[in-house]
């Protein structure tokens, strides 16, 4: 059923950015956020909300936090500079942003309270089981959704949804294409069999070894559970296979206590990730333990490029910006594209210029086609002496 946008002038409030580790509690969070309103909230006249969510509690509150400051440095800038011209009309924008923990049931309760709040646009989930759970209400309801990080494949099974990060497929092939061209004779592999995420890289992973005739390059396949914490067995195992290459596929949780436990152990193998490890350097205590560790990532904070945003993330909220950061950010200027492509707010038009628009980015110039999926350029990231670098592949 098409479902008609309408305006919103709501008061809508923003959260202080949180740690890395997150906050201990929803209610906290929430009395932090009433604190703070947006311009487009205080200002009279046509607003346009954008309506997002994301962990901003949990054990992912640094994804969502991360999403949703890199979002509102972008509409303060956007509003700035006079909002965005929609016809005869100038909008500014607002954001709404609601907590889901990065759990299915509260993501959908998230979405819900949105939809009730009149917003014009979806802008989520940020993680993939999130995204997963929302994608046919979103179809249902004929609102555009663009999700900034939610990389699971059938996120955009819907022509009304799209994404701005690469998907999981997508980053298994180039992860293999990588490991291939790094020329390593054999790859151990430690992945999250309960997550979709974790199970979808590591798949598309070995498919395109199979395709390239390199199946035999994996040595030692372990898996592991959400919220495990000790990996002793699983690289008791890989330590026994000789594996000079070890692929972890996982969020950055997971990743710090394997490499961590990796040297405990005496491994000395390479390590190499999946866009989940970004922030991993936050989680450990002695940064040396992923020295050389290398993952893919469209976004690295000290690419010049980059600069104006680092610097406004830097003043407003104390922190190097992630990529998730980077996502939330780019994304609000893809939905100021398509606004002003459509020169309508109505979703119909709003859903069809999206394949009709091309946004340069601090994650890179990106285009999309009518799958939903991003035309972009992949950047490997590596560890060098407790900061992040451009991988030299030279």
């Amino acid at each position: 059923m098409k479902k008609k946008v309408l305006l919103s002038a709501l008061a809508l409030t923003f959260g202080l950015a949180l740690t890395a580790c997150g906050n201990s509690g929803s209610d906290k969070a929430a009395d932090t956020g009433s604190k703070n309103e947006t311009a487009a909230a205080k200002s009279s006249g046509d607003v346009f909300t954008i309506g997002a969510t994301g962990p901003l509690t949990g054990s992912a509150a640094s994804y969502g936090n991360s999403v949703k400051n890199g979002a509102t440095i972008a509409i303060d800038e956007i509003n700035a500079a006079g909002g965005v011209k929609v016809g005869d009309k100038t909008y500014q924008l607002a954001l709404n942003f609601q907590d889901d923990e990065a759990k299915e049931d509260k993501a959908v309760n998230a979405y819900n309270k949105l939809m009730d709040s009149k917003i014009n646009v979806y802008m989520g989930a940020v993680t993939s089981g999130s995204s997963l759970a929302l994608t046919d209400l979103t179809a249902k309801d004929n609102i555009l959704q663009i999700t900034p990080s939610g990389s699971a494949k059938d996120i955009t099974k819907n022509p009304n949804a799209f994404r701005l990060c690469f998907t999981d497929p997508l980053q298994g092939k180039m992860i293999a294409d990588f490991v291939l061209d790094q020329g390593y004779e054999s790859v151990a592999v430690l992945y999250n069999n309960s997550d979709e995420y974790s199970t979808g890289v590591y798949e598309a992973f070995k498919d395109e070894l199979n395709a390239k005739g390199q199946s035999a390059l994996i040595v030692n396949e372990q898996s592991f559970t959400n919220d495990d914490v000790d990996f002793t067995t699983q690289l008791t195992q890989i330590k026994a296979s000789g594996a000079k290459l070890i692929f972890v596929p996982a969020y950055y949780e997971a990743a710090a206590h394997i490499v961590q436990q990796a040297k405990q152990q005496g491994i000395d193998s390479a390590f190499v990730g999946s866009d989940g490890w970004d922030g991993i350097i936050a989680q450990l205590t002695d940064k040396s333990q992923a020295e050389g560790a290398v993952f893919l990532s469209p976004f690295l904070a000290s690419d010049p490029s980059a600069a104006k945003f680092t610097d406004a993330y830097k003043k407003a909220y104390n922190a190097t910006p992630d990529q998730f950061a980077a996502d939330g950010y780019d994304t609000v200027y893809v939905i100021k594209a398509d606004m002003e492509k459509a020169g309508s707010i109505e979703s119909d038009d709003l859903i069809k210029a999206m394949t009709e628009i091309q946004v340069d980015g601090i994650t890179g110039k990106v285009s999309f086609n009518a799958d939903g999926e991003p035309n972009k350029e992949p950047k490997f990231v590596t560890i060098t002496n407790g900061e992040y670098q451009l991988f030299d592949n030279n």
